[in-house]
Order: structure tokens, then C-alpha cells, then sequence
């Protein structure tokens, strides 16, 4: 995202990404997964470097990402005394009678678009990457 443009919607890359969860969240990353069906995989993270202010579910579905608002760059820039170099905002399905309103603010953000399991898996290709929780199977 561009620092001087921080009103940009983020674009993300072709796929199917509707199932979206909270994989990480230090003070260092906030990590969010995305795919089609996140049980056994996905295949989109959305990395914020050193976030440092965070309004969103643990899990939801559909989001829209959108520029922030004139009042959520204003709300942000009060609590932190500054723009921030990153500021992300999206609507999405949380489960509720109507959409949530969710925003990301942080010094960086990186998008990595690759199959990620979600399980242990005994014939994985070398390199195979897997969530943080699974342990891989020792080579």
C-alpha cells in the first residue's frame, strides 16, 4: 500500500478466498489466512508487520476491502498521534445479522499467495509449508 495514499483499497490476487481466519497475532505480525475451505489448507496470508491497532473477528467469511473512511484515518491518527503507514479496511460476514466493519493498521503489510496445510502430512513436497500449530512430519 502506498504511505502517501492511504485510502487505497487493498486488491487481492485471483482466488477463492471467502473463508478467512486470524492465523497470528504478536506484537510483532498480524497474520490472516484465506481460502476456499480452511480445514485442511489455505493458500492466501495477509501479513501486518508491527500492527498496531486491530479491530477484527477471529474468523469470518466474504469480506470487501474498501479505502478506510475520513473518520477511521481521523480515529487512528488520534489514538497513535500519527498516520499510519498501512491502514486497511474491509466489511465482512462474522456469523451476525449484518456485516462488521473491520480495519488494520501497521507499518507494513505482505500478501504471500501459496498452499499453506493445516495438518501433518506424511508424503509432503520438501519445503511444504504448514500452519504454526501442525507439527511436520520428520524427514
Amino acid at each position: 500500500m502506498d504511505i502517501e495514499r492511504p485510502h487505497a483499497a487493498i486488491e487481492l490476487p485471483e482466488g477463492s478466498w471467502w473463508d478467512w481466519d486470524v492465523l497470528a497475532w504478536d506484537s510483532g505480525r498480524f497474520l490472516l489466512a484465506a481460502g476456499s475451505d480452511l480445514t485442511y489448507h489455505h493458500g492466501l496470508e495477509m501479513a501486518f508487520a508491527a500492527p498496531v491497532f486491530v479491530s477484527c473477528p477471529a474468523a469470518f467469511r466474504d469480506p470487501v476491502f474498501r479505502p478506510p473512511t475520513a473518520d477511521e484515518l481521523l480515529k487512528v491518527t488520534r489514538q497513535l498521534g500519527e498516520r499510519p503507514p498501512v491502514l486497511v479496511a474491509f466489511e465482512a460476514d462474522a456469523g451476525g445479522s449484518e456485516p462488521v466493519s473491520c480495519l488494520v493498521a501497521a507499518e507494513r503489510l505482505d500478501m504471500v499467495q501459496e498452499s499453506v496445510l493445516r495438518y501433518s502430512r506424511e508424503d509432503a513436497a520438501p519445503g511444504q509449508r504448514f500452519a504454526p500449530w501442525v507439527q511436520p512430519p520428520e524427514r
